[in-house]
């Protein structure tokens, strides 16, 4: 144990030694220098043009996903997916705020981990992005139609839901691995008692073809370790589901220590297609559980949150050939399958090599029964016979690893910070370029399918000292941009990101940007209090709410006078954007309002509660600037005492 807590000590030392490498006070030189002028050439974007590829950024603690373009690295969105988000009201915005709604009650934020976008026949297709929120476990789907989070839901039996969102070749289903193993079904029994009692659900969410809608379609129950990265197979593997385990210790405490004593960790290998047809035929047991589904409609521009109230769980016990384990040295972290589905590729954090495990090989291995014992009842394949070879890369702390158009392999290493290229097949190292500082993931476009897009890779680092000017403790990270077009990796750009991205998805921008909603119609709003004609507006009372139906258009809203209103009462603005084309949003913020300002994009209803508490005549106006006139665009509510009897009246222009 000793041994190996001085290993790991010496390997984290590492990294901060490594902080002051190579560098050169900030300052590129050399080859590699991102300065260059043709360099510069290949990441500049002219104004007017666009760039190449969409790049889609985890947020991580920001709960969010940003939207790059790449090569320029310029940021183009923020889409708000599982925390509040003022700029556009989404989370505060009466029709919104279902989509935060959990088993837990409302929870306005998350740690957004892993994007993957939609594939039809194991190539990018541009219809959804998904995400994962990695703590109350939710895994959410993304319009690439409208850039709008559409469906959010939640993962019952879960805890940490980190080995997801990964989708299978035909979107068939996306996946949802929990981090932690926890008592399945949840009861109050002591933490001591873990080992054996704990259970690792692994969630298999069935997604429809036409809509995108998402359900659980079944969960395998797993013994107690810790689920960490997965990926589909794909071409020959199509139909398993790969995911990284560590802690098969079952360990409880200091797992920095007592998760890494044994030599091998595995590699979960899952038939799904296997179990869909177990689960198909009547097998599987239904579990009371308790989990929100919630669903945003685009005609009604409201969301509904339904809670589900049962799970079908699966024994891999009792379905023979379900699930193998695939032993793979040691606490591997990325689990990565390349584009012809043939070698599953196991980074072991502790491990300076990575291994590479032959599909072939597991599939001769698993019809000889060439087993290396059982572990819960589960299989153990023996390493030798499913080995595919060894990258002996000499970096140290591997994690993820990617694939261009050329039979290439890309790893990063998050000690020694560098990214290594190697080629598949041979094993042979051949190129490996530093990064700055500490890489966690890296991403390819199309990397993660059969059909990569071998242009760029982007590293995606933990650690940016000081690449940029400095603003404070809290640094922004950084993304580096690679061009892989020749036999060695050239660094040619680096730009900071926005919280925290563990992982990326890109995609050439030519695959969804002729389908990006122009048009929003006034008379496809389906929204139960939507005036989609100025003259329509009114103010209601019902007891102590007052609705307001509100219409707004360059340059004024209507009404934009509004008295009879009282201390006490709960206002609720329903408010139009009578425009129709994409980019004309308007904005909204009531004084004293203690929710947010909303952004309503064209065609579009939304609704934001304000409870007045003081006396007086109070403005409300536009916070998006929309035209010359723009600072006109405002009105008044007065507010009377509770007690008061004035009757509600409204005007626009005194009418």
């Amino acid at each position: 144990m000793k041994t190996t807590f001085k290993l790991i000590m010496l390997l984290l030392s590492a990294t901060f030694l490594l902080s002051s490498c190579g560098n050169n006070n900030g300052k590129s030189s050399g080859s590699d220098g991102a300065l260059r002028s043709s360099n510069a050439e290949k990441v500049y974007v002219a104004p007017g043009e666009h760039d190449e590829f969409y790049a889609f950024m985890s947020g991580g603690y920001s709960g969010n996903l940003t939207v790059y373009g790449l090569p320029s690295g310029r940021m183009f969105k923020e889409i708000p997916v599982f925390s509040q988000f003022p700029t556009s009201g989404y989370g505060y915005s009466e029709e919104t705020v279902p989509m935060l709604n959990t088993s837990f009650g409302f929870v306005p934020w998350d740690d957004s981990h892993h994007p993957d976008i939609s594939q039809t026949n194991g190539e990018l297709d541009g219809r959804w992005i998904f995400i994962n929120g990695n703590n109350t476990p939710r895994i959410a789907r993304i319009s690439l139609k409208t850039f709008e989070t559409e469906e959010i839901i939640e993962v019952p039996n879960s805890a940490g839901n980190h080995s997801s969102s990964f989708v299978t070749e035909n979107t068939e289903y996306v996946v949802a691995g929990t981090r932690f193993s926890i008592p399945v079904p949840q009861k109050d029994m002591p933490i001591s008692e873990y080992k054996g009692n704990f259970k690792g659900a692994l969630s298999f969410i069935k997604v429809d073809q036409e809509t995108g809608r998402m359900a659980i379609k079944f969960q395998v129950l797993m013994p107690g370790f810790n689920y960490d990265l997965s990926h589909p197979g794909r071409n020959k593997s199509h139909g398993w589901f790969f995911f990284t385990t560590y802690n098969t210790e079952e360990a409880n405490s200091l797992l920095e220590v007592n998760a890494s004593q044994n030599d091998k960790d595995f590699i979960a290998a899952i038939n799904w297609k296997k179990i869909e047809e177990y689960v198909n035929n009547g097998g599987g047991k239904i579990m009371p559980t308790n989990y929100a589904h919630n669903v945003y409609d685009e005609h009604s521009h409201s969301a509904t949150s339904t809670m589900i109230k049962e799970v079908l769980t699966v024994d891999p016990t009792e379905i023979p050939g379900a699930v193998y384990l695939l032993p793979t040295p040691k606490s591997p972290h990325g689990c990565d399958v390349d584009p012809s589905g043939e070698y599953i590729i196991g980074n072991g954090k502790l491990s300076a090599d990575l291994t590479i495990h032959s599909f072939t090989k597991m599939l001769d291995a698993i019809e000889n029964k060439k087993f290396d014992g059982d572990a819960y009842g589960i299989p153990i394949l023996n390493f030798e016979d499913i080995l595919a070879g060894t990258v002996k890369s000499g970096g140290l702390g591997p994690l993820h690893t990617e694939f261009d158009d050329k039979g290439n392999a890309y790893t990063t290493f998050f000690i020694s910070s560098e990214v290594v290229k190697w080629k598949v097949g041979t094993w042979e190292v051949i190129d490996r370029k530093p990064t700055y500082y500490s890489v966690g993931h890296l991403m390819i476009p199309g990397g993660n399918s059969r059909k990569p897009f071998g242009k760029y890779v982007v590293a995606m680092n933990k650690i940016t000292k000081d690449r940029y000017l400095p603003t404070g403790p809290e640094l922004e990270h950084s993304a580096q941009l690679y061009d892989i077009t020749g036999d060695k990796m050239e660094l040619i750009y680096d730009f900071p990101t926005h919280g925290e991205p563990h992982y990326a998805a890109a995609i050439p921008a030519d695959l969804i940007k002729d389908n990006s909603q122009k048009i929003y119609r006034l008379d496809e709003n389906k929204h139960p209090y939507a005036v989609t004609n100025q003259s329509d507006a009114k103010v209601t009372r019902n007891g102590n709410e007052v609705h307001i139906s509100m219409s707004m258009i360059r340059s004024h809203f209507t009404p934009d006078n509004i008295e009879g209103i009282k201390v006490g009462d709960k206002v609720y603005f329903h408010i139009t954007n009578l425009e129709q084309d994409f980019d004309v949003p308007h904005g909204f913020a009531m004084i004293g309002a203690n929710t947010s300002e909303i952004l309503v994009m064209p065609g579009q209803t939304k609704t934001i509660l304000w409870e007045p508490k003081q006396v007086g005549v109070w403005p409300f106006y536009c916070t998006d600037f929309c035209s010359a006139l723009h600072q006109e665009m405002q009105g008044y509510i007065r507010v009377s005492p509770k007690e008061s009897n004035i009757d509600l009246s409204w005007s626009l222009d005194g009418e």
